[in-house]
């Protein structure tokens, strides 16, 4: 399989496992996101492969984008002294939405910010206690990115996804089952992997052509949904990363104290 730096591809029969290697967070950036794309495409063309697992080694499944001081992400997602790659990370994150075969997340802890954005590519999400999933987007003076205008409510309504919006509230991994936003939760984060792999193999072993046309009806127009909906997010997460608000929120986060935004 193709060598990449920041992800660990595996396989175990039927099942291809992609692990995020930054520990302990697993912040992302364009590199890391076009780097699981890949990973998903390459799954797509190898007749073998049949469902796929997304987990991570450290803490966090995701941390969302480091921020840091407000300059750590570039505009189109490229970390500092980074080689620009083009483009901009939600073209890569729409990718992720666009591949045929089923994933299974293994959310062992925090999936914030545009990590629960990249907690919704997968199809299936198995959790535990200490999972955490947040859109801590308006804490920070932001707006909700990653697609989750369109994939949150999607998956537990309109409702649940507007008061995780609004509030930025996190929700433990009992929470999320209740909502639908996990749909498996085991006692310890030590569980998490293996039965995110078990479900993925009880997955593969339904036809595969079958379980590949029945995904591409259920999940159709998906892609483009998330594509048009990025394509929004961008442009006010571009307006609003020039407010007041935002410097503010990021200085909060970083303080660890509530932030006094002024609407400005």
């Amino acid at each position: 399989m193709t060598q990449f730096t920041d992800i660990g591809v595996s396989t175990e029969g039927h099942v291809a496992i992609v692990e995020i290697r930054r520990p302990p967070h697993n912040f992302f950036d364009m590199s890391l996101i076009k780097q699981i794309a890949d990973a998903f495409e390459g799954f797509d063309k190898d007749t073998n492969i049949r469902a796929g697992v997304l987990c991570a080694d450290g803490k966090s499944f995701c941390a969302g984008a480091n921020f840091g001081d407000g300059s750590k992400l570039d505009a189109q997602g490229n970390r500092p002294n980074e080689n620009q790659m083009g483009g901009h990370l939600y073209q890569e994150a729409v990718r992720l939405f666009r591949t045929k075969k089923p994933i299974v997340g293994a959310i062992q802890g925090p999936a914030i910010g545009g990590g629960l954005g990249l907690a919704l590519v997968p199809d299936f999400r198995v959790a535990c206690p200490e999972s955490r999933f947040a859109a801590n987007f308006t804490r920070l003076g932001f707006h909700p990115g990653f697609g989750l205008t369109c994939t949150l409510p999607r998956l537990i309504g309109d409702q649940q996804a507007n008061l995780m919006f609004y509030t930025g509230r996190r929700l433990n991994g009992q929470q999320a089952l209740d909502i639908g936003l996990a749909d498996v939760l085991v006692g310890s984060v030590a569980e998490v992997r293996p039965a995110a792999i078990a479900l993925a193999k009880e997955i593969s072993e339904s036809a595969p052509l079958a379980v590949q046309e029945t995904r591409a009806t259920v999940r159709k127009g998906m892609a483009d949904a998330v594509k048009a909906a990025t394509d929004h997010e961008l442009k006010v997460q571009s307006e609003l990363r020039q407010t007041e608000d935002f410097k503010e929120g990021v200085r909060a986060v970083n303080e660890r104290r509530v932030a006094n935004f002024q609407g400005r």
